[in-house]
């Protein structure tokens, strides 16, 4: 695979001289873990519907990184070659990226909600050589999915899956034969090994332009990121962190899986949400931080003020990816004992703003937070003027962790040559230099932390026989912060309903979650005298109870 990241080489030397990119690789990291505290337990990943709990120290993981990195490549991986992976946050995840950092290989972590639909783009695009799956999650068959796309996947040359127990098996390919012992194994291992500008992760995001975007990151882009929140955070090698928001999103991929080896600290991996569950984890590992969507937070802290059983040793929930109501800072800190921080992301930085520690606790529910070092943020008009504090305008960021590009689609780059990159989303800044997200320029739905492509739904929905026109907007939702509801105006003599809206929806492979939750059908949209859809309206109409 040629990896066209573009946006990297203009701002290396800068990057470089000013300490923002610290030329490092998760293996130098791993590599001095090994040196510096080989025995101690570095991951546990726990399996909530399964039962099962699985401890890897360090000495352990570095074994099987070596192990599966060698199996990749008699699987025929090699360097620049992607592996995707359609996983949840099993111990099969974070061994998979380590091993792929040794070889030079890039991981494509896919979410486990993807269907057909999703699927057979970003493997195609993508171009992956390998393809990693359960073979049964939450009750769905995922090999018996991929399967069924291979033949229309011609870069897609291998099939491995977790728990097939057939000759396909993840651990008969790739943890039970002692591949590091292979006579050839070194000089595999120390040929390929990356160098912090190559391209070691894929990942997908979804966007307005109607096509999910593969955003490319490298090593120091992650890193330049990772390192200036665990400072601001006080993390460090002391610290147990538990992640049980999804590891194919960035929060645990970067936070989960890559930011304990950086700190030599300790990672407790839940595959399924049970917020009981969660508590139960945090109390037995001792667990001091965590990072996850709303929902998480209204959830555990819920579980931990019910059951009476405090959590002591939780000193910080990081809370992203819609704003937190001030009612749940006031509740969590009171339930959980811990200091609720807010922030602001994108995959294609990592998270950009976040409160302080010694922050007053109202920032956490009225602003996201000022910016990391090595970021600088802005609101400007339409006119790219900068406005002063208060007025609501276009965010633009400029961070040392800005990704690579977009795989394939460099016209999408949004980054000018200053470096400022176009997020999409609507702000205003404090006169301290908080942002608050006021709404987003770009018309995506977050639902409880997942973006929802409404380009993609309604471009589906115009494909049903009845519709004439419709709308995708969200509406407030008080555990998800937003759901989504499709406004539909039919065909004359026609006539459409949830049901029959939800089937058609499902026929094409879409996403469970990206499915509207509501339906409204109506005679006519606002609209400009132009004809364009006024989704304003229909937004303050929805709030407002008149639809």
């Amino acid at each position: 695979m040629e990896f066209d990241a573009v946006l990297l080489a203009p701002r290396r030397a800068e990057s470089v001289a000013k300490g923002y990119w610290h030329d490092r690789t998760i293996n130098d990291d791993l590599d001095a873990c090994l040196a510096a505290c080989p025995d101690k337990i570095a991951l546990t990943a726990v399996r909530v519907e399964a039962g099962s709990v699985h401890r890897f120290t360090y000495r352990e993981l570095a074994t099987l990184a070596d192990r599966i990195a060698v199996g990749l490549s008699r699987l025929g991986v090699g360097r620049n070659d992607v592996v995707a992976m359609q996983l949840p946050n099993w111990r099969h995840f974070t061994l998979l990226y380590l091993a792929c950092s040794r070889i030079g290989a890039v991981l494509n972590p896919l979410m486990p909600i993807f269907r057909e639909r999703e699927l057979s783009f970003m493997l195609k695009h993508g171009e992956a050589k390998v393809m990693i799956v359960p073979k049964i999650f939450r009750n769905f068959d995922h090999e018996a999915m991929v399967r069924g796309l291979m033949p229309s996947l011609p870069s897609l040359k291998r099939l491995v899956v977790v728990d097939s127990g057939g000759a396909d098996d993840f651990d008969a390919l790739l943890t039970s034969p002692e591949w590091e012992k292979e006579p050839d194994a070194k000089a595999i291992l120390t040929s390929s090994r990356p160098g912090p500008d190559d391209i070691t992760q894929l990942i997908y995001t979804s966007g307005t332009t109607g096509e999910p975007k593969g955003v490319m990151h490298s090593a120091n882009t992650l890193m330049a990121n990772i390192i200036p929140y665990a400072q601001r955070l006080s993390l460090g090698g002391d610290d147990v962190i538990l992640m049980a928001s999804p590891m194919a999103h960035q929060t645990g991929f970067m936070y989960g899986l890559m930011m304990p080896i950086m700190l030599k600290a300790s990672a407790i991996l839940q595959d399924v949400w049970e917020p009981t569950k969660a508590a139960d984890l945090i109390r037995a590992e001792k667990v001091s931080f965590t990072m996850a969507s709303t929902p998480f937070l209204t959830d555990l802290t819920r579980a931990v003020s019910e059951s009476g059983n405090p959590v002591p040793t939780l000193k910080t929930f990081l809370c992203a990816g819609a704003p937190i109501p001030g009612p749940l800072v006031e509740q969590a800190q009171a339930g959980l004992g811990a200091k609720i921080v807010s922030a602001w992301g994108m995959t294609e930085n990592g998270a950009v703003t976040l409160i302080k520690l010694d922050d007053d606790d109202k920032l956490a529910s009225t602003t996201d937070g000022c910016a990391l070092p090595g970021v600088d943020v802005k609101v400007v008009d339409g006119e790219g003027k900068t406005l002063p504090a208060g007025e609501i305008g276009k965010l633009l960021v400029r961070a040392c962790s800005n990704f690579g590009g977009y795989l394939k689609r460099p016209q999408w780059n949004g980054t000018d040559p200053e470096g400022w990159f176009d997020t999409g989303d609507l702000a205003y800044m404090t006169p301290a230099g908080y942002i608050r997200i006021s709404g987003r320029s770009k018309d995506v739905i977050i639902r409880g932390g997942e973006n929802i492509p409404v380009v993609e739904v309604e471009a589906l929905l115009y494909k049903h026989p009845v519709v004439a026109q419709v709308a995708i907007v969200a509406y407030p939702d008080e555990r998800l912060g937003e759901r989504a509801c499709a406004v539909i105006v039919p065909k004359p003599g026609q006539t459409i309903d949830f049901a029959g809206m939800v089937e058609f929806l499902k026929s094409h492979k879409l996403a469970v979650q990206y499915i509207p939750e509501k339906l409204i059908v109506r005679d006519a949209m606002p609209a400009t005298p132009s004809g364009k859809i006024q989704k304003f309206r229909l937004r303050d109409m929805l709030k407002a109870g008149e639809l």
